[in-house]
């Protein structure tokens, strides 16, 4: 009888461990040995990477189904996201109105050569503050900051009114010059990203440089500013994009002659609008007729600079990294 339960007990506790083996595989598959490499932890990630990306990226894939799309299929509430035929009248009818050629190139001028320029300027002044001993430092990076600080808006009419003076509205002056002395579009921004970078430079490397007969200057464009290429890479895409994507700025400065593309894009809508032979649903609602090309439009002024970050997306990376704008 005694050998019977404890056979029984026996193979009841073999069984019992049977079961919190396969129980453990079971949770060590679905959860993970560290909570974040099982199935289940897996999944729940995937699923709300999957919804963030849906929502920044539905306003691309809104812009570039609208703008393929006829009007029979912008009025029709069966057609949603895939057209029943690509329609391309719509890019034609946005270069057109942009006056893309002309408009890109301005664009490009502005953006590229105030970029090149608050690269070169913001990392002279950054590298000023991080390493060199003058007077008023402090209160000159105090000054930087307060200039980061105060909204564009409150400095705009007296901006205006110096650019009026000196000859400089519409024309690319009125953002050229500002960039080439550091003062352009987050200029701030960009003297604390240089400065807390160079502040990171081991001082040894300076000081064998000035053993060695080097001048502030060639210390700065030989040794640190090659050094310095991550921050140069971040500096430059954002103010490149930055620039590309002005709008408040240009609508000052900027009223007739020399008009960017966002310039262009909004007299372009103007003139959608305002013409009633074609805005048959003004004030109501989205115009099913002048919906396909201004979606055509915003998508070539975003076409250069989505290009431009396919191919410097590993560098703008590495640059975000190593210029500890993550932490």
């Amino acid at each position: 009888m005694k050998i019977t339960e404890s056979y029984d007990q026996a193979k009841l506790n073999l069984r019992q461990k049977l079961h919190s083996r396969q129980a453990g595989k079971v949770k060590k598959l679905l959860m993970g040995q560290h909570m974040n490499d099982g199935w289940l932890a897996k999944i729940i990630i995937y699923f709300l990477l999957a919804v963030i990306a849906f929502l920044y990226l539905q306003p691309l894939f809104y812009m570039m189904s609208t703008m393929v799309k006829s009007v029979s299929d912008l009025i029709d509430p069966v057609v949603q996201w895939i057209p029943r035929k690509i329609y391309g009248q719509n890019l034609a009818d946005a270069w057109r109105g942009l006056r893309y050629p002309e408009a890109f190139t301005n664009t490009f001028v502005i953006a590229m050569t105030c970029s090149v320029l608050q690269v070169v300027s913001c990392a002279i002044t950054g590298y000023a503050l991080a390493r060199l001993h003058f007077p008023g430092k402090t209160l000159a990076f105090i000054l930087i900051i307060v200039t980061f600080l105060v909204p564009p808006q409150i400095t705009i009419i007296p901006m205006y009114t110096i650019f009026g003076k000196l000859g400089w509205l519409n024309t690319p002056f009125v953002f050229i010059i500002p960039a080439l002395f550091a003062q352009g579009l987050r200029g701030a921004l960009f003297i604390i990203i240089f400065r807390q970078f160079f502040l990171t430079q081991p001082k040894a490397l300076e000081e064998a440089a000035k053993i060695d007969g080097a001048s502030a200057f060639r210390l700065f464009f030989r040794i640190m500013l090659p050094l310095a290429r991550p921050a140069i890479i971040v500096v430059f895409l954002f103010s490149f994009i930055w620039y590309w994507n002005m709008y408040y700025e240009p609508s000052m400065f900027l009223s007739k002659g020399f008009q960017p593309l966002s310039l262009r894009l909004n007299l372009m809508q103007q003139e959608l609008m305002g013409n009633s032979a074609i805005n048959f649903n003004a004030g109501v609602g989205k115009d099913p007729i002048s919906e396909g090309p201004k979606m055509a439009a915003a998508f070539l002024i975003i076409l250069p600079p989505l290009i431009i970050y396919t191919f410097t997306q590993r560098w703008f990376s590495e640059g975000i990294e190593r210029t500890g704008l993550v932490e």
